[in-house]
């Protein structure tokens, strides 16, 4: 029978949760330590009993970001494989979608931090490598045998950059049409049906 978490592992879970919401909202400096508490439901005195530092709170809850966001993406591809897609149409199509223009809080964090990540401390930059490698990967194993490496870190990468434009322009015509035109030309190159 599983063990069931502590009231400290609980607590700890429910703060980086809220960081990692915050996060994605918010960018990496708009993350503080008494918000994230005040949000949790906590005192700003207990944080240190579960982090040593700001930073070490940034890398755990973008670790979690990247690994909500990859689930969600998951069972977003699975849903449409189920429906007869190829794993990379319905990465494709997910990814670039109406609402995953519109969700910033459970999206994905690359997407949502990708133009702050160079600019942080060494174990940001570390953690945040390792969630754009996760994305390459993830992309790569929705390529068919044939695919290359290189193709998978275009793909996501314009990925990517689709969803960080269209967001720019809104949740509107425009950002959907920005949308459209990346899915339609990726699927033209790669995944033509």
């Amino acid at each position: 029978m599983p063990t069931q978490p502590s009231r400290r592992e609980t607590t700890h879970e429910r703060i980086v949760e809220v960081a990692a919401r915050a996060l994605r909202r918010n960018g990496y400096a708009g993350v503080g330590v008494a918000d994230v508490m005040k949000q949790a439901g906590l005192t700003h005195g207990g944080f240190y009993a579960h982090f040593p530092s700001r930073d070490a709170l940034l890398a755990e809850a973008l670790a979690h970001a990247g690994r909500d966001g990859a689930a969600l993406m998951g069972r977003r591809i699975s849903q449409r494989q189920a429906r007869g897609q190829s794993a990379l149409r319905a990465l494709v199509e997910s990814y670039l979608s109406d609402t995953h223009l519109r969700e910033v809080e459970g999206g994905c964090v690359v997407a949502a931090l990708g133009s702050e990540m160079h600019r942080q401390t060494p174990e940001l930059q570390a953690s945040s490598a390792e969630r754009v490698r996760g994305l390459i990967a993830l992309v790569q194993q929705t390529l068919p045998a044939q695919g290359t490496p290189e193709q998978a870190m275009v793909i996501a990468s314009t990925l990517v950059g689709t969803l960080q434009l269209a967001r720019t322009l809104g949740a509107n015509a425009q950002g959907r049409a920005l949308l459209a035109a990346a899915r339609s030309a990726l699927l033209a190159q790669y995944d033509p049906a």
